[in-house]
């Protein structure tokens, strides 16, 4: 687990610091809140570990602005604190503290502080997976896609970049399913969408986004990016039979696909009509291809 801290006295820091990493964690260590905000931005922490009294930002302030942020990582927050008083630990809670741990430390109680966070921060990653992802594919359901994209056209605009939007549907699902029966669709549904994993790129999303379709995020990319990496998508996607129980199932897909999201007025209800009419044009064309709608 990567552990953040923040403590502004150097001699307790350094004490902290060795002391977490004794007990197996991985820690970054810094001296104030303000560089603990930034180093959060950059990366994700399962934990933040932050002294209360701290100039410039401190441990209740931190609070605040990590929860105001949008994250698919929860972050555990533990505050460190020589206060006693009720009304002070309150203060902390409200701010969006998760514990406290008081100064000087123990480091029997920080262990077991330390697990029941571990535990929380499971629970929460489990209920996590189960509000953003597909019960059958395994890859995001709907609402956790489309909220993905809304982000990605709103950073797109803000970088001057572009996003690429690909809308993936299986062909000829409807006759899989009267021919093989509703198991074996469910089993070429779980395959489609695992070769369709195995492509994307480290910061590309896929989604299901109805019955047999996906919808794709293409980040930071061209035109020519998003063309590529469906026709990648459409090779997986054929490359071979699903072996199924009922037997070994051929399945091909269609795709359409448009880049955009760097310009104003590019919504995310305008990028996916695009995808969507592009998809239109591979079906219509004989379907198994991937068509491209420039919206320029």
């Amino acid at each position: 687990m990567k552990i953040l801290m923040a403590e502004d006295d150097t001699t307790s820091r350094l004490l902290f610091g060795a002391t977490l990493r004794k007990l197996g964690y991985t820690v970054t260590a810094v001296e104030n809140g303000q560089k603990a905000w930034e180093a959060w931005k950059q990366d994700e922490y399962s934990l933040l570990i932050s002294d209360w009294m701290m100039p410039d930002i401190d441990g209740p302030q931190l609070c605040k602005m990590i929860r105001a942020e949008p994250s698919l990582q929860y972050t555990y927050i533990i505050l460190l604190t020589s206060l006693d008083s009720k009304g002070s630990y309150l203060e902390g809670m409200d701010a969006g503290a998760d514990d406290f741990i008081t100064k000087p430390f123990d480091e029997e109680q920080l262990a077991a502080r330390l697990r029941v966070a571990e535990r929380i921060l499971a629970l929460h990653k489990k209920l996590h997976i189960q509000a953003t992802h597909d019960r059958l594919t395994g890859v995001w359901n709907r609402a956790a896609i489309m909220d993905h994209l809304e982000e990605e056209v709103e950073r797109a605009a803000c970088q001057s970049t572009c996003i690429g939007v690909v809308v993936a549907d299986l062909d000829h699902f409807k006759r899989i399913n009267d021919t093989y029966g509703h198991p074996a669709g469910d089993t070429v549904l779980q395959e489609a969408a695992r070769r369709m994993r195995l492509v994307l790129r480290p910061h590309d999303r896929i989604g299901r986004y109805g019955g047999e379709e996906f919808l794709i995020t293409v980040s930071s990319c061209t035109g020519s990016d998003a063309m590529i990496l469906a026709e990648q998508i459409r090779n997986s996607i054929s490359m071979e039979p699903v072996d199924s129980r009922s037997g070994e199932i051929s399945m091909t897909v269609s795709l359409g696909v448009t880049v955009g999201g760097d310009r104003i007025g590019e919504d995310v209800g305008t990028l996916i009509a695009a995808a969507d009419k592009a998809l239109y044009r591979a079906k219509i064309a004989g379907r198994n291809r991937v068509e491209f709608l420039n919206l320029k």
